[in-house]
């Protein structure tokens, strides 16, 4: 069965996930073992290839679902993605309502969409195709990111596309798009997202939000954000390694 976080969605819980973007499976299966309730396996940004995701999915099996950013929003990559056994897909830059019904279409087996069919790691290359088919459409997340003022001014219309499981904010592109680069916490940057945020909730479509630490997300819990995404692996080990390397040099005898 296919690791899924879409009944806890359906549910309203909220699910806490934390970013994998070192190409190392040990890092993912640790990070498996933190007590997250999925992981955003991030192959947009960073050295992810397909060759890392197959060994990152493969360490971590079925222990907690792992959701994967695509490079780019298109067929291609969300295709292969999926076939090699990711609970999902987080698509990036989806700004316009076209576009998001592209992505889905492309996610979902038919009747719902057109994915395609074929051999690959997700059904055990072929062992368990015939049960991976019937539920595949019903098990994986397609998660759509809004993070350009355009995708905001969309948001309305995109919402009308069935098939997607959430929005995740993207607050950094987000801001950029609005020339405050960098300037997350800046009145209009917020204002947006508070819409989204709203917007969101008034169509009933669970939202998340990224944040690099417990601090950057504790607002947006507040608001009702079910999925909450914080830090990264190599965040997680330069702090790490910077406060082991000032203790050390904090306990070195005075000379």
């Amino acid at each position: 069965m296919i690791p899924s976080i879409r009944p806890q969605l359906r549910k309203g819980e909220t699910l806490y996930g934390s970013i994998v973007s070192l190409p190392s499976p040990a890092v993912a299966e640790i990070l498996s073992e933190a007590g997250y309730d999925w992981l955003f396996i991030d192959a947009e940004h960073g050295a992810l290839d397909l060759g890392h995701l197959t060994q990152i999915l493969q360490a971590v099996g079925h222990r907690i679902p792992c959701i994967v950013r695509v490079p780019v929003a298109e067929e291609a990559s969300i295709k292969r993605v999926l076939d090699l056994g990711a609970s999902g897909i987080i698509a990036p830059q989806v700004n316009s309502s076209s576009h998001a019904a592209r992505v889905i279409r492309q996610a979902r087996y038919a009747p719902m969409g057109q994915r395609g069919v074929g051999i690959g790691r997700a059904h055990g290359y072929g062992a368990q195709f015939t049960d991976y088919l019937q539920h595949a459409n019903e098990r994986i997340s397609v998660i759509l990111q809004v993070e350009h003022i355009d995708a905001v001014q969309a948001l309305e219309t995109t919402l009308e596309c069935p098939g997607m499981d959430a929005i995740l904010l993207g607050p950094y592109d987000l801001a950029a798009s609005m020339d405050r680069m960098g300037q997350v916490d800046h009145p209009e940057v917020t204002q947006a997202i508070d819409h989204v945020i709203e917007t969101c909730h008034a169509h009933k479509m669970p939202v998340g939000y990224f944040g690099i630490d417990a601090k950057a997300v504790a607002p947006y819990r507040k608001k009702g954000c079910q999925l909450l995404v914080t830090g990264a692996d190599s965040l997680f080990l330069l702090e790490a390694a910077r406060n082991a390397c000032r203790a050390i040099r904090e306990d070195q005898p005075a000379t």
